[in-house]
């Protein structure tokens, strides 16, 4: 029997494909997204419901059993409330404003090399190592401030940014919100629930295909060509830093010898960001099977690829250009009726998991 217990632990296993194809599982999600205190007050009230339990965890079941006895009806009166609530949510938002703000950030930069966690990068490289008092005050200057504000000026940008790409989503006709925050659903398109994920063609990924395709390794090949074309630079720099001088000393010189290195390495990214959008399913499958460890998730994903194709390294500029990313999701969500949700099928398999994964999954590709 698929009771509020068995929907409960599918939500929690992160099995949000078998929701998409039961209309109990997805009345299950949709009251889930409701269950916030004054939204569920709020909800009560409109609909002239009165419920036994004052808990809100009991509240969520007796509201759903209650719901489920007429699951067609249900939908249309939860649908109609979270349309309700999101307008208002949206109302709130000023956009012009909010892109206005995004657009004084000059660089996107980390300010470290770590992954998931600015804590853990913080105890290994400084609380771990050094035993000095006196030296660990001094990486304050140099390098701890640098690092944080690094990470939280990033994290401010893609927080606003992603809650500005989510209105575009949540303004279309085919897509309900989830008003009250869902793990793993931000919203449901043609009733097929997505976790939104805004990225860009990674770089590991790029490498991975120029490996398949005997191309070398972007970084030595630069080096190469900096020596054949005498330009000198830092050799003892971080990558990244060294790939920047190489490239920028390069497009200053501004020579047929220079320009045919740039655009040899450039005909080449484009060459595989055609086969990817030719074929997105090979990208998604990667992008599952590459995600970070510690956000590990095999929930259904839609996945925002932002690529800026006269410079790879500026894609994260395009999160706060509405003028490109307007019309490309619409027009993707115009058209998602005409999807079949076999072809939305991955399969994927995961480092130190057993079990293969299955999950509904999509590619919106915004190319500037």
């Amino acid at each position: 029997m698929k009771d509020f217990n068995y929907w409960k632990k599918q939500h929690e296993s992160e099995k949000l494909e078998e929701f998409s194809n039961d209309t109990i599982g997805l009345l299950w999600l949709k009251t889930k997204s409701i269950v916030r205190k004054e939204l569920i007050a709020e909800f009560l009230k409109s609909n002239s419901i009165t419920l036994k339990e004052t808990a809100l965890a009991k509240q969520f079941v007796e509201l759903f059993e209650l719901l489920s006895k007429d699951p067609v009806n249900s939908h249309k009166i939860l649908d109609n409330f979270i349309r309700e609530e999101n307008g208002k949510q949206v109302g709130k938002l000023d956009t012009v404003q909010l892109v206005s703000e995004l657009y004084k950030l000059k660089n996107f930069d980390w300010g470290g090399d770590y992954q998931n966690s600015l804590d853990k990068y913080l105890v290994s490289h400084y609380v771990k190592v050094h035993k000095s008092y006196d030296t660990l005050i001094s990486k304050f200057e140099t390098e701890i401030n640098i690092a944080v504000q690094g990470y939280v000026l990033n994290s401010w940008y893609n927080h606003w940014s992603s809650i500005l790409i989510e209105h575009i989503f949540k303004s279309h006709p085919t897509v309900l919100p989830t008003v009250g925050q869902i793990k793993s659903v931000d919203f449901f398109i043609n009733n097929v629930p997505f976790d939104l994920k805004v990225t860009y063609l990674p770089a590991e990924y790029i490498k991975d295909k120029r490996k398949e395709k005997g191309y070398p390794v972007e970084l030595t090949f630069l080096k190469k060509k900096a020596e054949e074309a005498k330009i000198v630079f830092d050799k003892k720099a971080k990558p990244a830093d060294i790939f920047y001088e190489i490239v920028e000393k390069m497009k200053d010189r501004n020579d047929a010898f220079c320009n045919d290195v740039l655009n040899t390495l450039k005909k080449e990214k484009l060459e595989i960001l055609n086969e990817v959008q030719a074929n997105p399913k090979v990208l998604a499958t990667w992008l599952y099977e590459n995600q970070g460890e510690m956000r590990f998730g095999s929930e259904n994903r839609l996945f925002l690829v932002l690529v800026d194709t006269d410079d790879f390294n500026s894609s994260w500029k395009l999160k706060r250009n509405l003028d490109l990313l307007k019309p490309t999701i619409i027009s993707y969500l115009d058209n998602f009726g005409t999807k079949k949700i076999d072809d939305l099928k991955v399969s994927f398999n995961f480092k130190g998991k057993p079990q293969t994964f299955t999950a509904l999954t999509d590619i919106i590709f915004v190319v500037k």
